[in-house]
């Protein structure tokens, strides 16, 4: 009978590559494990994932790609929101996924378990009817994973609070969260995001247990709340394995122009400002970007994104060519050329972030890009877009201390003077200094806990017997 593990991450690359690259993990610890990866189908892809999926598959022969069937067309509601979709899709596969598995384990490969994404909830219950051992997954951090934890305990609470702005949410062992700096679906508790995660709140202890892409060393409190049970009161306190920080190169270009741009450039003098696979921003903040760069005298690469559409906020479909001499003030690139360099739509974020020129970046804050960056050791300026991205600038400002946070005005717009005095701030100033210093705390800690009798190591091993003696 085979050894195999079923992956099952929630769409879209920034979640399937944490995944996969867990299933690489598990394999380093025991090759005679066979990975099994369910992939659902987005109604428009990019094709991103189906690259990436084509060039896993060919250089880890182990890991094997299930692409369950699609189930589109999908109404409009559900497509409009990014969150909400997330958690739909999973809950209309459900059928599939069940002959899926029930195909498995007739030719003798009943899996030893399996590891949801969160967002993957809906499927929970189709996997323990069929007694496979069932873990979920954050690709996130301990912080989020506390709060989704917290959300029947602390869900009256939220709704007296909501409607004060000036007011906080304490999760167990995060910073306390300012109502505007909560994700979004936890301010809408009649919404179908915040329901399917207070769903996955009550199935969470349930489950044979917890993986999370972090390293205890960075979030120790975060961490010990989840395990002492502070989240859980009066249910039980599922295991929590810290395997990460999990960190992808994705099949990056190390030919980009950029890189060839970086190595001209002197050790730590670069801003590199990047927003994320959804990231974008409208023409008028572009424009405030591009003065606020000039202004500040520093060398930067910067990716820049066409702006979103009317009414979008975020969206996981490719968008067009941006037009750089339209989105930008006339004659930037001329008057920036030699200390500054633009890219469209994509760099190799992870080499980028890996070169000794560059000394600063400007994020978005999503969890990917901060492990990126702090196992780089290069410090950041947080400026949050979506998601739980403005809770994690809370956290990485005030808990981990390896970022500033930009000042914001009416409609989350940020000025070029702010942006100007961030960046001179990050790269100039004894502050920017001691979050550099902390930051290359962080990146040791991380790189402890990944080595051979670190957090990290011991974590993944700790499964990978379970599944054996199973």
């Amino acid at each position: 009978m085979e050894n195999t593990i079923v992956l099952y991450p929630s769409p879209g690359i920034s979640h399937l590559v944490p995944m996969v690259e867990l299933g690489k993990l598990i394999l380093t610890h025991n090759p005679s494990f066979s990975i099994t990866i369910l992939i659902t189908p987005l109604p428009l892809d990019t094709g991103s994932a189906a690259t990436y999926i084509s060039r896993v598959s060919t250089t880890t022969p182990s890991i094997h790609f299930h692409h369950l069937p699609a189930i589109f067309p999908l109404s409009t509601t559900f497509s409009a929101n990014t969150a909400d979709l997330a958690f739909e899709l999973p809950r209309l596969n459900n059928p599939n996924l069940r002959h899926a598995l029930q195909t498995l384990i007739s030719e003798k490969s009943r899996p030893k378990a399996s590891i949801l994404d969160f967002f993957c909830n809906p499927s929970f219950e189709v996997f323990t009817s069929l007694d496979i051992p069932t873990y979920y997954f954050s690709p996130s951090s301990a912080g989020s994973l506390s709060a989704i934890l917290s959300l029947p305990t602390i869900h009256q609470l939220m709704i007296e609070k909501i409607k004060d702005p000036n007011t906080s949410i304490e999760f167990p062992g995060v910073p306390p969260i300012p109502i505007p700096d909560l994700p979004g679906p936890f301010c809408d508790h009649e919404g179908i995001a915040y329901k399917s995660f207070f769903s996955t709140a009550i199935n969470m202890p349930k489950s044979s247990g917890l993986v999370t892409n972090t390293c205890r060393e960075f979030e120790p409190r975060a961490v010990r709340a989840i395990s002492d049970g502070l989240c859980t009161p009066n249910l039980p306190t599922p295991s929590v394995y810290c395997i990460g920080p999990i960190i992808a190169n994705n099949g990056e270009d190390h030919e980009h122009e950029c890189l060839r741009w970086l190595d001209s450039q002197p050790s730590q003098s670069v801003v590199f400002l990047c927003f994320g696979s959804m990231g974008s921003f409208k023409a008028e903040q572009l424009m405030e970007m591009a003065i606020g760069l000039e202004k500040s005298g520093h060398r930067f690469l910067w990716v820049v994104r066409s702006p979103p559409a009317a009414g979008e906020t975020n969206n996981i479909l490719a968008k067009p060519e941006p037009d750089l001499e339209v989105l930008l003030p006339h004659g930037f690139l001329d008057r920036t050329r030699g200390r500054g360099l633009v890219v469209t739509n994509w760099a190799p974020q992870v080499a980028v972030l890996s070169h000794d020129s560059v000394g600063g970046f400007v994020t978005h804050c999503g969890w990917n890009s901060i492990l990126e960056a702090v196992s780089a050791g290069v410090p950041m300026v947080g400026w949050p877009l979506y998601a739980e991205q403005r809770f994690n600038r809370i956290f990485l400002v005030e808990e981990m201390k390896v970022a500033l946070a930009l000042e914001e005005s009416q409609g989350r717009f940020v000025t070029a003077n702010e942006l100007e005095k961030r960046v001179r701030e990050l790269m100039d100033s004894t502050s920017g200094i001691g979050v550099r210093e902390r930051v290359r705390e962080m990146r040791d800690c991380a790189k402890a806990a990944l080595c051979e009798g670190g957090s990290s190591r011991l974590a993944l091993a700790e499964l990978v017997e379970l599944w054996k003696k199973d």
